[in-house]
């Protein structure tokens, strides 16, 4: 039953739930109302290393991972515009899209990089073990600085802050992706202020959210409970929680199974 119960919750969440944009202009809206300063993750980082003490402040660090589904993502940014609130939009190199993120920043708001270096690594050389993966740091960290500074180089912006991506290949060989910006002579090197995961900047939140598919939608509590009641709020979405997209997640389950398979 627990089985036929999840398959049910996966087709529902990807090809017939209506849309969340609603509330998530809702959100935005009881954010804006509840005095809570709506920021990226580089607005925070600024303000952390510019004061001691947020004395109280309401803050709201707003960050959306674009695993897929850009026309959603461009959603969310109307709706941000539209209530002058910025945000942090990590892309993929599966999901660039370079025009759009001008003119992410080009508003004020954060276009950066979401990466998976290690994780590509394997997949392309079927390797399945953590001990292996690490004996290729070197080289991995090569291909991430190219990769960072493609995308650097198109956006005609620095990119100070970046975010690695999750995958089923992290989980199986058990090493996150962020493993390669613990090498601190590397970010110095692409000026990399910060990565998502950084304690300096989790140590600082009141509380961490982020959404999850249906039913739950949210993680470990619903945004609207935390607002009023935490003064740091720092939350993580996906546009594929917030809006159906066919095509785009018939894509990318096949993929799925394609590299499962493959891998």
């Amino acid at each position: 039953m627990g089985k036929i119960t999840s398959l049910y919750n996966r087709l529902y969440s990807d090809y017939i739930m209506p849309s969340r944009l609603s509330e998530y202009e809702m959100m935005i809206q009881k954010l804006t109302k509840s005095g809570y300063k709506q920021m990226s993750v580089r607005d925070f980082k600024q303000t952390i290393d510019s004061t001691d003490s947020f004395n109280h402040q309401k803050i709201f660090i707003n960050r959306h991972d674009i695993d897929t589904d850009i026309d959603t993502a461009k959603e969310f940014f109307k709706i941000e515009k539209k209530y002058n609130v910025r945000a942090s939009y990590y892309f993929r190199l599966s999901t660039l899209d370079i025009e759009f993120m001008k003119e992410i920043e080009a508003y004020g708001s954060e276009a950066s990089y979401h990466f998976e270096e290690i994780v590509q690594y394997a997949k392309d050389r079927h390797i399945k073990s953590k001990e292996t993966i690490l004996e290729y740091m070197n080289e991995i960290k090569e291909i991430f600085k190219l990769n960072f500074t493609m995308i650097e180089d198109q956006l005609g912006s620095k990119i100070q802050t970046v975010c690695s991506h999750g995958d089923f290949v992290n989980r199986k060989i058990k090493l996150i992706n962020n493993e390669i910006t613990q090498d601190i002579v590397l970010r110095k090197s692409l000026g990399i202020v910060c990565e998502t995961y950084d304690q300096d900047l989790t140590e600082k939140i009141d509380v961490y959210i982020a959404d999850r598919p249906y039913p739950q939608f949210y993680s470990p509590k619903s945004i609207f409970e935390c607002i009023g009641e935490d003064n740091v709020i720092y939350m993580l979405t996906h546009p594929r929680q917030w809006r159906v997209n066919i095509m785009v997640n018939t894509i990318d389950n096949f993929k799925r199974v394609y590299e499962g398979f493959r891998w």
